[in-house]
This record gives structure tokens, sequence and C-alpha cells, in this order.
């Protein structure tokens, strides 16, 4: 045979289009060329390919020898193709006959030793591999993950030679590995067991603690607006502890997500929420996404979990406002001239800051130095209109040290039972909100739109009444207004009311900005 088929699958977002690997071997002056779009790292895989196919025991072909990546248009990066360019060479030149017709689908980087090394992203391959009823191959070192998929004919090997022995009988050797060996073992759905940090680690903050609950039953972005020390990235991090388990789906979007990270994904991370928490030196193009391979950025990363930007003033401008498209959207869409690519991104913001830039300003403790046009300038660096997209913004005041020593004290005389059943209680709370609203209206209240707001934010006599009286009061826009309504909503589900009571406003209200209207010195 002069030509031979393999498949694979390249990864854009979070698709897998099919890839076929074609070679051909025909006669004249020897030459080994890649078309179809390769990127540099594929074309590289000539040499790679060359010295795995003699060092297994193979001969490699002689003459021109021609690897055509179809669909053309569509650009290959990685090192995955190197297995299936591998076997499309020596079954092309007769020197391995498979036993399954097509071929199942290949994946693998090759040393030069012939051993099969792991790729990132084969998770998404995959599930489309699974969808599609497709035998594969991957690097044993890959089973952990593709086994998440739900791929029951997925085999792993370690190096070419085992994998053409297994093409030709089509029956795994000694020594390699079958994700359905194990089935009987693989469970429904296997959740994240992970210890999360508890809420009850932090001392005092009652009303910033019964904040961050609501902003976690309803999906709300944050704002938290205090001196050093008062305990803002504490609280943030403890945001992720009271979210709810990830459904099969929201793991797999999100483990597919974190497999085109630069940390690639870790099976042991199965079920996790992310909560990502990048430096404000980050680039526009760390957070939002994109560069020259069109990767994902921080708020896709962040997808179904939390995107905490500590010292928010500090972020180089553009990288902020690039957020706002995203926090209405909950996705992003790259276009670069390499390509577009599109992303998820329903990412629950956390942000914290100082009130001023030596951070003191109404501190009980510390006198405030910084002058008015000083802190204007400091708050000026973020835009009105990103505000206004915050659902909830509060201010959190420094616990006193005599606070902090009785609380330690109290904490000290209860057991470690009775220590977890606060943190338990307002994690059983925001479950249980949550549960409501899937179940309401399918998706979490940040997440309403229009026609969700007029069905479920309904008020009652007085809540309305009390809602003229926010608007006479509060300069709040129309965006401000749902988001309002969005807040009152997850408040009142979280006291188990069908209706949006005037309690229920005036605490949202309560949550709303009122900063930087005036700025005293």
């Amino acid at each position: 045979m002069s030509v031979a088929q393999v498949p694979s699958r390249a990864q854009l977002g979070l698709d897998a289009p099919l890839v076929q690997i074609e070679a051909h071997l025909g006669s004249g002056l020897p030459g080994f060329s890649i078309v179809g779009l390769p990127a540099l790292v594929v074309r590289e895989s000539r040499e790679r390919v060359r010295s795995a196919i003699l060092n297994a025991g193979y001969e490699f072909p002689h003459g021109r020898i021609t690897v055509n990546l179809a669909p053309v248009e569509l650009a290959k990066e990685g090192g995955r193709f190197d297995l299936p360019i591998a076997l499309a060479l020596l079954i092309a030149g007769g020197q391995i006959k498979p036993a399954l017709h097509p071929p199942p689908e290949c994946y693998g980087e090759l040393g030069l030793s012939g051993e099969l090394r792991p790729v990132r992203g084969l998770l998404m391959a995959a599930v489309h591999a699974a969808r599609a009823g497709h035998e594969l191959v991957v690097p044993a070192a890959d089973l952990a993950e593709v086994r998440l998929a739900r791929h029951r004919r997925a085999h792993g090997f370690r190096d070419l030679r085992a994998v053409c022995e297994f093409l030709s009988r089509h029956t795994a050797i000694d020594g390699d590995a079958s994700a359905s060996n194990y089935a009987e073992e693989e469970p429904a759905f296997v959740s994240y067991t992970g210890q999360y940090a508890s809420l009850d680690d932090v001392k005092g903050q009652g009303r910033a603690k019964r904040t961050l609950a609501i902003a976690a039953a309803g999906g709300h972005s944050l704002l938290m607006v205090g001196p050093p020390g008062s305990g803002k990235s504490m609280l943030a991090t403890r945001l992720v502890s009271l979210l709810p388990a990830l459904t099969e789906t929201e793991a797999m979007e999100v483990a597919g997500i974190a497999s085109m990270g630069p940390e690639g994904f870790d099976p042991a991370s199965w079920g996790q929420r992310p909560f990502r928490a990048p430096h404000h030196t980050a680039s526009a193009n760390a957070i939002v996404g994109g560069g020259a391979r069109l990767q994902a950025g921080e708020i896709s990363l962040a997808h179904h979990g939390v995107l905490f930007l500590d010292e928010l003033p500090e972020y180089d401008r553009r990288v902020l406002e690039a957020l706002r498209e995203p926090l209405e959207a909950g996705a992003i869409t790259l276009s670069r001239t390499s390509g577009r690519l599109s992303l998820p991104a329903q990412f629950q913001l956390v942000a914290a800051m100082n009130p001023c830039p030596c951070g003191y300003q109404g501190d009980t403790q510390r006198e405030c130095r910084c002058g008015p046009r000083r802190i204007l300038r400091y708050r000026e660096r973020i835009s009105g209109p990103l505000l206004d997209r915050i659902d909830v913004q509060i201010e959190v005041l420094r616990v006193a040290l005599p606070a902090l020593t009785l609380a330690g004290s109290a904490e000290r005389r209860c057991n470690k039972s009775e220590r977890s059943e606060g943190a338990a209680r307002v994690t059983q709370s925001v479950r249980e909100a949550r549960i409501r609203q899937l179940r309401r209206q399918g998706v979490c209240n940040a997440r309403l739109d229009a026609a969700g707001l007029a069905a479920h934010c309904l008020l009652d006599r007085k809540a309305q009444e009390l809602l003229a009286r926010v608007g006479e009061t509060l300069t709040i826009t129309a965006r401000g207004y749902h988001r309002l309504l969005k807040v009152s909503r997850t408040i009142a589900d979280m006291a188990e009311a069908e209706s949006i009571t005037a309690t229920h406003l005036a605490e949202a209200a309560s949550l709303r900005p009122t900063w930087p209207a005036t700025v005293t010195a």
C-alpha cells in the first residue's frame, strides 16, 4: 500500500475537529514533506518520527514521502500528531497491517527512542471520539485523563512498538492499559473530595460573611473595599467552599478548558471548581485570552469558578475594561489573524481593593494621609461601567484585636464539630437556594435575562413602594436596577420566599455601591 490514513483530532476551544493523517510513499528523490497548515512543532515531527521508527525496529520508508493533514484550512498544533504520522507511514509501506479498518484515533508525542510521551488536551478529543464511536489509542500517561470522558475503548501504550503490535492483532499486550479495564470501578460521577478552606476560619466579619453567602447563592460578582489586613483576601478564598458541586457537564467543561491552559489538566482535580488569582501585572491576553496561539485566558480558566482580582485599581485599565463584555455575556470570542476562537467564561468575579492609596481611609486605628484629589485619582482607575456590572459591593472593616482574641478563645472552647456547624449551615443554605433557582429558571439569578427578571423577580406591594423610594435616593442605572432585582431574588431564595419582600429589597439595596460619590480627606 502506498497511501494510508490514520484519524486524529485537533483542539479548537472545547471542540475537537477530526483530522485525517494521510501518508503517500512515492518514487523519486528522498524527501519528507508535511502539508496541511502544520505549525512549526508539527513540521519538526519529521525528525522525531524518523528516529522513533528506526529505534522501534522498523525500516524508515525510502523515496519521496508526503504527509497531508486534512482538512487543510484547519491549523494543526502540538506533538499529538507524531504517533499517527508514524503509523500512517508504516501502514503505507506495508510494515504493519491493521486488523481494524479504519484504524482507531491515535495521539501521542514520540521520543527519539520510540517512547510515547503524554500530550495536553486529550480530554475533549476523547469526548468527541466517544460520541463518534471511535476507538482510541493514547500514551499510557494520558489514560487517566481520557477515562474521565467515559470512553471505554481507549487504550494506553508506552512506545511505538506496542501500538504497532496492538493494531496488527487488535489485542492489548502485557504492560499496556485500557480504559475498559476500569469499567467496573468507574463511578457515575467523580466529584471533588478535596478540602476547601472553611469560612469558619474567618473571625468576626459577620456582615461580610453574610454578603459572601448571598454572592455564592446567586452567582453574583462581588467587590470588597477595606483597609489592609481586614480579611478581604481571606474571605475571597473561602467563597469556593460555599459553592455547590459541579454537575458532570460543568466538570467536563472545566477540565476541557484547563487542558488548554499552561498548567494542563490534573485528573486529581476532577470536579473541583477553579479559583484563579492572577497578579495585577498580568496582561490583557493573559486575563482575557488570545496571543499568537489563541490560548484560553484567566476568565475562561475560571469558568464555573471564581476569578479573584486583588488590588483591583493596580490592574491595567485595558485589562479591567476587557472584563465588561464577558461579565455580561458569560463567553468570550477571540479574533486574530491566525483564526477565531469562542470560549465560555461564566466566572464569578471577586475583587478587593483599598479605599485609598495608603489604604487607611475610614480606618479607626490608623490615620489616612491621602488628599481628596489623590483618593479620587486612585478610585477613577476603575470605570463607572465596570463598577455598574459588579452586583454586590461592600465595605470590609478591620476586626479589632480584642475581638479577634475573644473569638479565638470562644473557638478553643468548642470542639471541632461545633466549629464546623456554622459554615455547614451557610453552605447548605447556599446550595438549597441554588437548587431552587435551577429548578425554577434553569440558571442562577445572576444569569437571568430580561424575560427571566419579569417572570421570576416579583415584588409584593411594600417592596414596590420601597423600590420607588430607593430610585429617588440612590443614583441607579437601568443595569443597576436589574442587578438590584437579581440580588433581591437571591436573598428571597435564601429565605425560601416566593416573592421579593421589602426586607429582601432593603438588604439588596444596602449592597449596592455608594462610592465614589463622595471623597473626604
